[in-house]
């Protein structure tokens, strides 16, 4: 599912059971445990120099960076 104009191109969603799922440009990219995840997505994704805390580049759904489901 694409996500509408003008979004960020990367969306980590609400902590779930598990992780924080990752749309990349409207994709799955996968369940993130913690940042390093997400970080290799984006590397994945072509986006090595990306950084976490760009609200261009990223959208944190459900809290920012610290938030991850243990901590729920």
């Amino acid at each position: 599912m694409d996500e509408p104009e003008g979004f960020p191109p990367v969306v980590v969603h609400a902590a779930q059971p598990g992780g924080r799922r990752v749309t990349i440009r409207g994709e799955d990219a996968g369940l993130a445990t913690g940042q390093e995840d997400v970080l290799e997505f984006l590397r994945r994704a072509g986006l090595e120099d990306a950084r976490l805390d760009d609200p261009e580049l990223v959208e944190w759904r459900g809290g920012g960076t610290k938030v991850w489901p243990a901590q729920i």
